[in-house]
């Protein structure tokens, strides 16, 4: 059964904040952001075509936004990162929610267009094909920069570790 325009939308507004919270890491921005991509959305309706996924078409979007609006700054907002804990469950022990920040440090060092890649799929739970829709790349391409990400990441969070290690010893 297909959807109705606002019922996806509705069901898109969680995976949308996280994206946007993921691209500028301010819970004040990100909803600024998801209100921009909505009322966008809303006023440029009668453009998405009915019977296809609304998420890919608005993940685009608030990317567009994103980049038009953090265009002519020199540098990436910076991290409050005390907000990382926001997103972690309440359960979380100390040591996870730090973990959290050190991942979210590293993936601060990755560069933009891989990071972009990354959080369109992690964060907005987008599948490859339409991550790389969204982006306007080709799939490998996509698939090439998530995985230049992830081993940046991996790198970066394993070097991170061994560097705490030493420093307690």
């Amino acid at each position: 059964m297909i959807q109705s325009f606002e019922t996806q939308l509705e069901t898109c507004l969680p995976d949308l904040w996280r994206y946007a919270w993921s691209l500028t890491r301010d819970q004040d921005a990100a909803d600024d952001l998801v209100q921009d991509c909505i009322e966008r959305a809303l006023r440029k309706r009668l453009l998405w075509l009915p019977g296809r996924p609304l998420k890919p078409w608005l993940t685009k979007m608030l990317l567009n936004i994103f980049r038009d609006r953090w265009r002519s700054e020199t540098r990436f907002p910076t991290v409050d990162l005390d907000q990382v804990g926001d997103l972690a469950a309440i359960t979380s022990t100390a040591e996870e929610r730090l973990e959290i920040k050190e991942v979210w440090r590293s993936i601060e060092k990755v560069p933009r267009d891989q990071r972009e890649a990354l959080l369109a799929v992690v964060i907005a739970g987008l599948s490859y094909d339409e991550a790389a829709k969204a982006l306007g790349i080709p799939k490998g391409t996509l698939m090439s920069r998530i995985s230049r990400a992830r081993a940046k990441i991996k790198t970066d969070v394993g070097a991170s570790a061994i560097t705490q290690i030493r420093s307690v010893k």
